[in-house]
């Protein structure tokens, strides 16, 4: 790991060797003392290695000393016991805040960031960990600077698990743990549910990670089939929806998902997950100014949410570099928040954390990987110049 200095450009990267071999934190615990066992080994050989990947955090089969040479030679033959191949961090707000780039085997870019928040109002201590599910994003919002970078591709289990692993290894250097972990970071988590559903089992698994459901927030853009999946399994892990516009018109430019998934079957998926699983169901609005923070969206939002198991969190934009929209201001993200909580429905503000070290998704790899705005984040952004006018003068649902 090198703190404060970033990775060599990756704009171009010239293709590693591909290592087959999977992340051991992927591996479900059946898996792994069916693998121990062929390898001749007692069953408890596999609880002494699972102990050193979740317990320890191990980061390499050496350090895993108590396990005979044999056995950890073959862990390294047949698994990566880390699959973050360079890892640099860049840390903001007097520390609270720290953002850590991600290489993976293949060169690809991803991003996590650790969020601290000192005892306050008789709350505890937390270190909430925001971790990123795919390289890029192929929803294309036009404020996030994940857009950037387009799609690359789906992270497995291990890589999604492994941003936790590294947050957790560095914060029990400081006799700290992870209170939460939030899949919030690059990509659409349910465009890539199979091994999201798997991260978040490892790490709420007892026998694994054990944070716990209620600690655990998996977010979408309104991917429909992924809620309805969600809601079958009935998790107690915490679901949020990216809504950004109550109005269909306005979050068709915004959320572009919106056109195959619109915001009427979104939240009657969402309200379903709240009615089943007894989990009240987080809606993420970022405000940009002039743009999707007037009264009128203000009351939109609430017209939509009223009487359902449903929270707002507000969230000023962070400033990226592919676009000239910018925040809300404190008054106007204020008064949003009064016509919100009005209507009867629950509100946070979040302020905006480690503006400086770019904590917008995607902005950290977008920028190291020398990216201009790609022609679709250009396009949506001329549309939105050209029908914006009309989508804000829009009356109120």
């Amino acid at each position: 790991m090198r703190d404060g200095r970033l990775l060599p450009s990756l704009a171009a990267p010239s293709t590693p060797p591909l290592d087959e071999r999977p992340g051991i934190a992927g591996i479900a615990p059946a898996e792994l003392a069916a693998w121990a066992g062929a390898q001749g080994e007692r069953p408890y050989r596999a609880r002494q290695i699972a102990d050193f990947v979740w317990g320890r955090l191990a980061a390499g089969a050496a350090e895993m000393h108590t396990l005979p040479a044999r056995l950890r030679a073959a862990l390294e033959r047949d698994f990566r016991v880390d699959t973050l191949a360079d890892t640099s961090v860049r840390t903001a707000d007097a520390g609270l805040t720290e953002k850590a780039l991600h290489r993976l085997a293949d060169g690809r870019l991803v991003e996590s960031v650790l969020m601290r928040y000192p005892p306050r109002g008789g709350r505890r201590e937390r270190a909430t960990v925001c971790i990123s599910s795919q390289a890029g994003c192929a929803v294309g919002c036009p404020f996030c600077a994940t857009g950037e970078l387009g799609f690359g591709r789906d992270l497995d289990v291990a890589e999604i698990v492994d941003q936790v692993r590294f947050w957790a290894r560095r914060l029990a250097t400081e006799g700290r743990r992870i209170s939460n972990v939030v899949f919030m970071g690059m990509g659409e988590p349910l465009l890539n549910a199979d091994a999201v559903i798997a991260a978040a089992d490892a790490l709420d698994d007892p026998a694994r990670f054990g944070l716990g459901a209620r600690h655990l927030a998996i977010s979408t853009s309104g991917v429909i089939p992924g809620i309805e999946r969600l809601t079958a399994m009935r998790p107690a892990w915490t679901l949020a929806i990216s809504l950004h516009a109550a109005r269909p018109d306005l979050r068709d430019i915004l959320v572009p998902l919106n056109r195959r998934y619109p915001l009427d079957g979104v939240v009657a998926a969402a309200t379903r997950y709240g009615d089943v699983t007894g989990r009240r169901v987080s809606y993420e609005y970022v405000l940009i100014d002039g743009i999707n923070d007037t009264a009128a969206d203000a009351g939109a939002v609430g017209d939509l949410l009223r009487g359902r198991l449903a929270h707002v969190n507000l969230i000023p934009m962070n400033p990226v570099a592919h676009t000239e929209w910018r925040p809300s201001g404190a008054a106007r993200v204020d008064a949003f928040a009064r016509e919100v909580r009005a209507a009867g429905v629950p509100v946070t503000v979040r302020r905006n954390r480690g503006d400086e070290i770019g904590a917008a998704c995607g902005q950290l790899a977008a920028e190291q990987a020398g990216l201009a705005a790609p022609g679709a984040v250009r396009r949506r952004r001329d549309r939105m110049e050209r029908e914006g006018a009309a989508a804000l003068a829009a009356r109120r649902p």
